[in-house]
């Protein structure tokens, strides 16, 4: 379980950062940042986990918890354009740098989901496998994972044949199929799985 051993070790506001999207073949990737307040309740910290260990209806929980708590988020995103433009690492990285600048205030240090630095000025801390060890990464993955989510079932009311809905833009059976049978949407990534044009 996550815990806020590094964020204390660290001092001051801490940010943690996580990407959710850079395996779809739909979608922009999205990045949060958190900063999560002092006294975090027990409650809270019990909620609070990698995002792909939480069942949909226990992230939406936490994303509200996290928003009632007062912690600091913000949110980034890279779109299709960009992701075939930077490539999808630098699209992340991108992300990442939006979600930190759209803090209320910069953060005195980043802890950073991975093993790579998204380039920035702030003193950073890449931590691998960050969203099971730190409070404040697992807080940005699960506010990443909600949103990009949201976005994807918004844009499936537009696109119900991909089941964006339901896949959120990975390359599952029934998203390929409908590609291949419908063409590809203005927002599927070119070069990506079968979206080799």
């Amino acid at each position: 379980m996550p815990d806020f051993t590094r964020e204390a070790a660290l001092g001051g506001r801490v940010a943690g950062v996580d990407e959710v999207g850079r395996g779809p073949l739909a979608g922009p990737v999205l990045a949060a940042a958190v900063v999560l307040p002092m006294g975090l309740s027990a409650q809270l910290v019990a909620m609070l986990d990698d995002s792909k260990k939480l069942s949909p209806r226990k992230r939406a929980a936490a994303l509200l918890a996290l928003q009632a708590s007062g912690a600091e988020i913000g949110v980034g995103a890279a779109s299709v354009e960009e992701i075939y433009k930077l490539n999808i690492l630098h699209a992340s990285f991108l992300a990442m740098r939006r979600a930190i600048a759209a803090l209320p205030l910069p953060p005195d240090h980043v802890l950073v989901d991975g093993n790579k630095k998204p380039g920035i000025a702030i003193p950073c801390t890449t931590l691998i496998g960050g969203d099971g060890l730190s409070l404040s990464i697992a807080a940005a993955s699960i506010v990443a994972k909600e949103l990009r989510d949201k976005l994807m079932r918004q844009l499936n009311a537009r696109y119900p044949h991909y089941g964006w809905a339901r896949n959120a833009g990975y390359a599952a059976a029934l998203h390929r199929a409908a590609i291949l049978m419908h063409g590809p949407s203005p927002h599927h990534r070119r070069g990506f799985g079968p979206l080799l044009a």
